[in-house]
């Protein structure tokens, strides 16, 4: 006999409607039942799996006890004694939400997995080079995948509806006119998630990057499957698309290394001494933390009308210490000069002879 058969002999006077609530209720809670016993289950075999597997069941718990739920759901509409029409379409709704949760674990496994993958790294210590070309290229990778399963559940999801089946082949296979249709609506999206996954593969820019980008010096603060964010030392926040690192030039100050070379450039008088300016630099920096202990160079690097340019070096571990070892040596030459040596800042001369001064005399003068 019928289990459908069955179940409405034992209740002849009731409607359809109402065995088939009843039924669906008596699913769901076994449904319940049956999730919390093997939560209890796979909780005991665990124990020596990966962080990973772990990680996955306790994210899971509430996609994996909706999906027992709508299994469980599907088989009572089956059996029960409603409809065909109404059947089928609590069928389809039950089917588009499991499609859903599938999609919802995939998104999951990628959290947990990046996550797990970024452990082995730190990016708060002085030498971070590596840890952030990883976090860099983990966080577009997961951000184009992310993107990629969702866009695989939609067209899923859209393919079990008739009405607009063709939509969901056509994200599949980017095919027909709604692929067309729906590929140039989405081109600006498409061109940033493959400039992502290129900067994620060859990392022209990485996270906590320091750069110059549209004349402004700031840090990578953040990239999404979009644009970057750059953190500008002032505080402001320009956002700048994914395109941007591709096509046009910019400067990457972190881009092998994080440590840097600050320039120093004073104009000076002729006249000013330059070994006592030597020993001065040597102490300024010798005195400061921000120093990396290996360059510092004072030399003359240009020779004007009424000054000479003295190019001092200084090296930092990062960009922030480079900017404030040269502010400090700068501070610290110009106090130095003025304090013994007056006369070797730039200033324009007017000199004054009485007029019997004899022509040779003047000469003698200059």
């Amino acid at each position: 006999m019928p289990i459908d058969s069955f179940i409405h002999g034992l209740a002849p006077w009731a409607p359809p409607w109402a065995v088939g609530l009843v039924l669906i209720a008596l699913a769901l809670v076994a449904a319940i039942g049956l999730h919390g016993l093997l939560v209890r289950a796979v909780r005991r075999g665990l124990r020596r799996r990966s962080d990973f597997t772990r990680s996955l069941v306790v994210r899971t718990r509430g996609p994996g006890r909706l999906a027992l739920m709508l299994l469980a759901a599907s088989w009572a509409i089956r059996v029960s004694p409603v409809s065909g029409r109404e059947a089928a379409f609590i069928q389809h709704s039950l089917l588009v939400a499991f499609i859903v949760l599938v999609g919802w674990v995939a998104l999951t496994a990628l959290d947990i997995g990046s996550a797990l993958y970024m452990k082995r790294f730190r990016v708060d210590v002085a030498d971070n080079l590596i840890a952030r070309k990883h976090f860099t290229q983990v966080r577009i990778l997961r951000q184009a995948s992310a993107i990629l399963v969702i866009v695989l559940t939609c067209a899923f999801a859209l393919m079990t509806v008739p009405g607009v089946r063709q939509v969901g082949v056509s994200l599949l296979a980017a095919g027909g006119a709604a692929g067309i249709i729906v590929g140039f609506a989405l081109q600006p999206l498409l061109a940033n998630i493959m400039a992502g996954v290129q900067i994620a593969l060859t990392q022209p820019i990485r996270i906590d990057d320091a750069l110059i980008v549209e004349g402004e010096w700031g840090v990578v603060e953040e990239i999404t499957s979009a644009y970057v964010v750059i953190r500008i030392w002032d505080k402001r926040r320009l956002v700048v698309p994914l395109k941007y690192f591709l096509e046009k030039p910019f400067q990457n100050w972190t881009r092998t290394t994080a440590d840097l070379i600050g320039v120093v450039l004073l104009y000076l008088d002729y006249s000013t001494p330059l070994e006592p300016l030597r020993r001065k630099l040597q102490e300024i920096v010798e005195a400061s933390p921000l120093w990396d202990r290996e360059t510092v160079v004072l030399q003359v690097t240009d020779a004007r009308e009424r000054t000479m340019e003295v190019r001092c070096l200084v090296g930092a571990r990062n960009a922030g210490d480079a900017f404030d070892l040269r502010c400090a040596v700068r501070e610290g030459l110009i106090a130095f000069l003025n304090d013994r040596y007056p006369h070797a800042l730039p200033r324009d001369r007017l000199e004054v002879y009485p007029a019997e001064t004899p022509e040779h005399e003047r000469r003698a003068l200059q």
